[in-house]
């Protein structure tokens, strides 16, 4: 496998390795090579980056793992290693090879030039052709050894840029500074005079050409991330066949319509429709109305979904007109420039929060500077989401006074069906809201071709299967007997039902979760005379709610799945228990456990099969009995109970050859499925699923029902998966074979009963768009009134003075052993969202563990886990920043805050929440020891 890209590598080496540095790209390494590798790697680098980068070459010739140059390419471009990603990419290097003779002549030049540069104030102008990383670390070079030392640093990293203009950069930085000197030496030989700033040779800017956006309609799409049921591609009779184009469909074409007029819009049309084939479509139009002046954003919620939608825009205009510039920006790419980008770029696909920081941050003055935003899943423009303040930056622009400019607004969404109600008002209220969040005085859905949208969208039938509920057997007494044991030894260490208000909890269920939560929120800040004693009683009461916790999920689990997997749940559990090194208390809890082990064990075995799985058999057997070629997608609530399910089909013979694949967000690590999955991960589970016969069912949480293309299927199952409005309609919509069918299986008639609610709601909401499309005069004037009360209500909120930060000492406790970890004083804040300790003594306080997926992240390397010496709480992560090594990064949940003066605790869940000031991180603090890796 990849034969062809290692040959390719090899052939090429010498290229690559004259630009790549592989500390770089230490995130690809800790996914794809062991870690013992890395750290030579690394090691080497130090030395060497041209033999560190040829290791690293060497041990990718070994890769077999699928996506994997994938990934290498991505890791690439989001590191802004942009020349070196496309020459590998396409497989040419004429680019990178125009830049030798600029590079010999720099480095021949290298002892007389740096002799006469000022690094700090050339950063200024050549940020282009440098990485944030780079800059920094000159920075840092030039605070701790000297300007000749950093001089020596910006032309190591000038030899290995491959930004094509980095030479003319430099000449025209020297002639910013007036650095005559140097700047002669440039041009003894280098050619020509220094041109002034306003004409570098970036990127030249495109001929806008005429925008041509064709569809046809009999042979299917293959890329793996677009509906089967979008659009599909052939040639015209008698002409050559031109990759991409395509012909909008007439539902397409009236979806499109609204936006194409320039109008703010909600486009509400059915999950398999080809939303966003409408959207490249109105990009396209946009971009042939204001040429060389469009910049357009097109956001998304979620990684995963960006990734997917990137992908599209990115091969179908590199296809349809290479001279439309589209890049694109995540979570994981902090170190780009938002205003470079979109500056530089027509088109920017971005997750929401990055738009976010870079409005607050004010890298970017305003939205003024875009012609056009879309908004992917806008239903989520409320409340607190990304969307929402994005909008509230907008709307308060536009409710100034003056004159403004503002982007044009599109949302694309499969139903506004959002927020609580029970009738057509309500709803429309709702509706009403979200169009004001989002500026539309339209709601675009498909009206004059339904017919021709039925044609290609099939909704599933809906049933529900009402299944008995497990019977109370010996498993669920024996495990509630226990908890029950442990609540009354936390009663006897204290009166825990003081510490919460909520009543008539039930063992096994979410309102008992809630319980476990609030009394541990009053822990945290419990407070008594004696300090030990404190310490000892939060600490006791801590182990014993989070052994509670763990109970009462495997009684959920052993709810939905088998009794196995809920013994298997609590195995993984005390096995993470003692190999943490348990204290007193832990020891008791675990010999609680251990005394029913094999009771508990031998029910698992012999015990009655769970009459929801006993359902589910039947339906997949018949299912796949009937129609031996159905794709099955099964939805359920949690992780862990993905994992059970895979393993219950794995080991039943009946259904084994389903060969299930899971699809899981990327989030925390849990018990069953570590640390979640890598956007490779997912494409190669969907792969799989789409292209062979390996894999006929997909199980899936949540980060399949909205906005990941599922290929096409015909079964989705509903296993004890209830939602709202919107998430059955995205649900049902992954069902999108002609004749496919959705299922809800649950034992709960209240989970169904809300289902049929919701099949009700929908009508409801359909009846509610019809009614506001009816009167636009009527729709514009609740809009523009909803807008006015809003932005009120923020003045309001705006105007009242703001509750200064209290200067004082504070002590950082662990909240659960309420051990001392560091000074309040010793915190300093960097990029306004990480805090760093400087006191080197906080390593005497805790302990460090390797990190599992060790990466780089606005110019940090994560290194490590950090511990709670005494109890071994998550404190937070050890990383190293520029040329500074081993710094604490604190998570403020895992701390209590205790005043020095008044001994008053507090607890905070979110650093922006804490009542106390923290300085801004400065570079002057930094000794020589913090420098060096600690002892």
């Amino acid at each position: 496998m990849y034969e062809l890209e290692k040959r390719n590598l090899q052939r090429f080496s010498a290229y690559i390795t004259k630009f790549l540095r592989p500390s770089v790209i230490k995130n690809f390494m800790a996914t794809y090579l062991d870690k013992e590798m890395v750290e030579n790697i690394l090691s080497m680098e130090e030395k060497s980056v041209t033999t560190a980068a040829q290791m690293l070459l060497e041990r990718m010739y070994c890769l077999e793992e699928v996506g994997w140059f994938q990934a290498f390419l991505d890791i690439l471009h989001a590191s802004e290693y942009i020349g070196l990603h496309d020459a590998i990419k396409e497989w040419n290097f004429e680019e990178l090879e125009k830049l030798n003779e600029h590079r010999r002549f720099l480095e021949r030049i290298e002892p007389s030039i740096t002799k006469h540069m000022k690094p700090s104030d050339l950063l200024m102008h050549m940020s282009c052709c440098l990485k944030p990383r780079e800059c920094e670390e000159i920075k840092a070079e030039e605070s701790q050894r000297g300007r000749m030392a950093a001089s020596e640093k910006l032309v190591a990293s000038l030899l290995r840029s491959d930004r094509p203009n980095w030479f003319k950069l430099l000449k025209i930085a020297l002639d910013a500074c007036e650095l005559d000197e140097a700047l002669e030496l440039l041009e003894t030989n280098g050619g020509g005079k220094a041109e002034k700033a306003s004409g570098w040779d970036g990127e030249p800017e495109p001929m806008m050409t005429t925008v041509c956006f064709e569809f046809r309609e009999e042979a299917e799409p293959e890329d793996m991330l677009m509906s089967i049921n979008d659009t599909a591609v052939t040639e015209k009779p008698g002409e050559p066949e031109k990759s991409g184009e395509r012909k909008l469909r007439e539902y397409q074409n009236e979806l499109a319509a609204a936006a194409t007029q320039g109008q703010n819009t909600i486009i509400c049309a059915p999950t398999g429709c080809g939303k966003t084939i409408v959207a490249l479509a109105i990009c396209e139009y946009h971009l042939k109305q204001f040429p060389k002046r469009a910049k357009i954003v097109f956001l998304a919620t979620k990684v995963d979904v960006y990734a997917q939608q990137y992908k599209l825009f990115k091969e179908h205009f590199s296809c349809k007109d290479p001279s439309i510039r589209v890049t694109g920006m995540c979570g994981d790419m902090e170190q780009l420039s938002v205003r470079f980008l979109i500056e530089n770029y027509d088109i920017v696909v971005m997750t929401a929060q990055i738009l976010v920081n870079a409005l607050q941050n004010a890298e970017l003055p305003s939205l003024e500077i875009l012609t056009l935003i879309l908004f992917d899943e806008c239903h989520n423009t409320t409340g607190k989401h990304p969307y929402n303040n994005i909008m509230t930056s907008y709307l308060d622009r536009k409710l100034s006074s003056g004159t403004h400019s503002l982007p044009q607004i599109v949302g694309l969404t499969a139903s506004v069906g959002i927020g609580s109600f029970k009738n057509r008002l309500e709803a429309e209220n709702n509706i009403l809201q979200l169009c004001a969040n989002l500026d539309t005085k339209t709601i675009t859905t498909v009206n004059k071709h339904k017919d021709e949208l039925k044609s290609y969208v099939h909704t599933p039938e809906k049933d529900f299967f009402e299944v008995q509920q497990r019977p109370s057997d010996p498993f669920i007494r024996i495990i509630k007997n226990i908890m029950a044991n442990i609540e009354q030894l936390a009663q006897n260490t204290y009166n825990i039902e003081s510490l919460s208000n909520i009543q008539n909890r039930e063992y096994g269920s979410q309102k008992y979760e809630q319980w476990i939560v609030s009394v541990q929120k009053s822990c945290r800040v419990l407070q008594m005379k004696d300090a030990d004693e404190e310490r000892r009683i939060c600490r006791q009461l801590y182990n014993y709610t989070e052994h509670l916790r763990k109970y009462n999920d495997a009684l959920i689990i052993n709810e939905d799945a088998r009794t196995k997997d809920a013994l298997d749940y609590l195995d993984a559990f005390f096995d993470q228990v003692r190999n943490a090194g348990y204290d007193e208390t832990e020891r008791k809890l675990t010999a609680l456990y251990d005394c029913q082990r094999p009771q508990l064990q031998r029910l698992a075995t012999e015990g009655e099969q769970n009459p929801k799985l006993d359902e589910l058999k039947f339906i997949l057997e018949e299912e796949y009995q009937n129609n031996d070629q159905t794709r099955t997608v099964m939805f359920v609530k949690t992780r862990a109970l993905v994992d059970a399910m895979k393993k219950w089909i794995d080991e039943t013979d009946s259904l084994k050859f389903l060969k299930p694949g899971v699809l899981i967000g990327k989030g925390r690590k849990s018990n069953f499925t570590g640390s979640g999955m890598t956007l490779n991960n997912q494409k190669g589970v969907l792969d799989t699923f789409k292209s062979s016969d390996q894999s006929k069912m997909l199980i899936a949480t949540s980060v399949a029902d909205e906005g990941i293309d599922i290929p096409q299927c015909n079964l989705v199952l509903m296993y004890e998966y209830v939602g709202n409005v919107v998430k059955m309609v995205q649900v049902r919509g992954r069902g999108r074979a002609e004749g496919s069918r959705c299922f809800l299986i649950s034992s709960s008639k209240e989970s169904i009963e809300k289902e049929r609610i919701n099949m009700f709601k929908e009508k409801i909401v359909e009846e509610a768009i019809i009614q506001l499309q009816s009167n636009p005069t009527s729709f514009s004037n609740k809009v523009d009134m909803l807008q006015r009360e809003d932005k009120a209500r923020r003045d309001h909120i705006s105007a009242s003075p703001e509750i200064p930060k209290i200067q004082g000492r504070y002590e950082l406790l662990c909240s659960k052993c309420k051990r001392f970890a560091c000074m309040s004083d010793d915190i300093r804040v960097v990029q306004n969202c990480h805090h760093i300790v400087l006191d080197r003594s906080m390593f005497k306080r805790c302990t460090t563990a390797p990190h599992k997926n060790p990466k780089a992240f606005n110019g940090f390397n994560k290194k490590e886990k950090m511990l709670c010496a005494e109890c071994k709480h998550d404190w937070g992560l050890v990383a190293s920043y520029t040329t500074i090594q081993d710094l604490p990064l604190l998570k403020i949940e895992s701390f209590v805050v205790q005043d020095c003066v008044t001994r008053k605790q507090n607890y905070f869940r979110k650093w922006r929440d804490v009542t106390f000031a923290i300085r801004e991180f400065d570079m002057t603090e930094i000794t020589p020891e913090m420098c060096r890796p600690r002892d």
